[in-house]
């Protein structure tokens, strides 16, 4: 064991180094995270699915790093991630719309102006919808139209829509009754 600690004594010092590094940008980055989704006031499940995309974009990062601490040459890395991302492109371009709500939903996150519990009127030439948010997904809105009927609605197209706030907090805490 001694002897294995001696000889990969600079490769297993720079894995503890970015190990460590890498759980403090993680707690960073969540903490701002959650810092703007409190300024927001946005749900905390919503803040909870950023938490997920930033783990994942630490965990390849952190494959990078340690990958190039082991002795792993650019030269390997740039092919088995070029390999990689070829087969993701060409399994994401088959859906596509599932990467589009994704992305949406990180930039509703940030950006989105209305809240659960909201009113909004959707401007939708052939399907106008008048309804309250219900949930906010990392794919698509929960809205509850005033005849009771649950619409769910994809985040890309939210972006691709005008839409009017009508009512702000119409029920609060799950009360359903001011419908």
């Amino acid at each position: 064991m001694l002897e294995v600690f001696t000889q990969y004594r600079t490769e297993i010092t720079y894995t503890i180094i970015t190990v460590f590094a890498l759980l403090i940008v993680q707690f960073l980055l969540k903490k701002a995270a959650h810092r703007v989704g409190k300024r927001s006031e946005i749900d905390f499940t919503r803040t909870r699915l950023m938490f997920k995309y930033i783990n994942i974009l630490i965990l390849f990062i952190a494959v990078f790093l340690l990958a190039i601490a082991w002795g792993m040459g650019l030269t390997e890395l740039s092919l088995i991630f070029s390999s990689v991302f070829a087969v993701l492109g060409v399994a994401l371009f088959a859906i596509w719309s599932i990467l589009s709500n994704i992305t949406s939903g990180v930039i509703l996150f940030f950006s989105f102006p209305y809240k659960i519990g909201d009113k909004i009127k959707i401007h939708d030439k052939d399907m106008p919808i008048e309804a309250i948010i219900e949930d906010i997904k990392a794919f698509h809105l929960h809205l509850r139209t005033l005849e009771g009927e649950l619409i769910t609605y994809p985040n890309n197209l939210i972006l691709q829509k005008a839409v009017s706030l009508i009512a702000k907090d119409v029920y609060l805490d799950g009360d359903k009754s001011s419908l």
